[in-house]
């Protein structure tokens, strides 16, 4: 029996999110506009998180005022990608999140899940927030742009810079644009399914 199913995507989608996909360095000149950048979280907001719990917050740094301040907080190797890109977004966990969950959860108690409960909190919001992160990266990707993620930088010093109430901390960076070609690496192996992986 053949089983047809119309969510597959096309090859020419599935080059664009993943097989051609890579993560640049160096930026074209072109800027990324605020409806583009709204379109993109538009988009990722729908990925799946546990208990629905949403606890990535997005920075989009932008202006030539917002690259100067998280500047001094990048690791040497980062900094022309960061000052060069059209957008870098940092992206952070709230770790008040489950203060949100009568709203984005409301059919259970899911607040009392988490509150109290700080090693919970912190391993929810890191990990969901990573998984948001990703699915912004997809997003971008899905709406024509190019993404260069990073971990170099001092997160105590962003955190101080852009989250200086405490409640949030940084995850990772991941600038957004439109990367140039010749900025890019050959492409790094990647490990076999038997390598990686088994089914049981």
């Amino acid at each position: 029996m053949t089983v047809t199913n119309s969510k597959i995507l096309d090859d020419r989608s599935l080059d664009v999110l993943f097989r051609d996909a890579r993560s640049h360095n160096t930026w074209q000149g072109h800027d990324v506009a605020d409806v583009l950048i709204r379109a993109v979280y538009d988009l990722m907001k729908f990925g799946p998180t546990a208990a629905n719990s949403c606890p990535a917050r997005f920075v989009f740094v932008k202006s030539p005022e917002a690259k100067a301040r998280l500047k001094p907080h990048l690791d040497q190797g980062n900094v022309n990608k960061v000052m060069t890109a059209p957008v870098t977004v940092i992206i952070g966990y709230d770790l008040k999140f489950y203060d949100q969950l009568p709203k984005l959860f409301p059919h259970t108690d899911a607040r009392s899940w988490f509150a109290g409960n700080d090693a919970k909190i912190q391993e929810a919001a890191f990990r969901n927030s990573s998984l948001q992160g990703a699915y912004l990266m997809m997003a971008a990707r899905s709406l024509g742009l190019d993404c260069g993620p990073m971990g170099g930088f001092n997160a105590d010093g962003v955190n101080a810079e852009f989250f200086p109430d405490g409640d949030v901390k940084a995850n990772f960076i991941c600038a957004i644009g439109h990367g140039d070609p010749s900025g890019i690496f050959g492409r790094s192996p990647r490990l076999s399914f038997e390598e990686a992986c088994e089914i049981l």
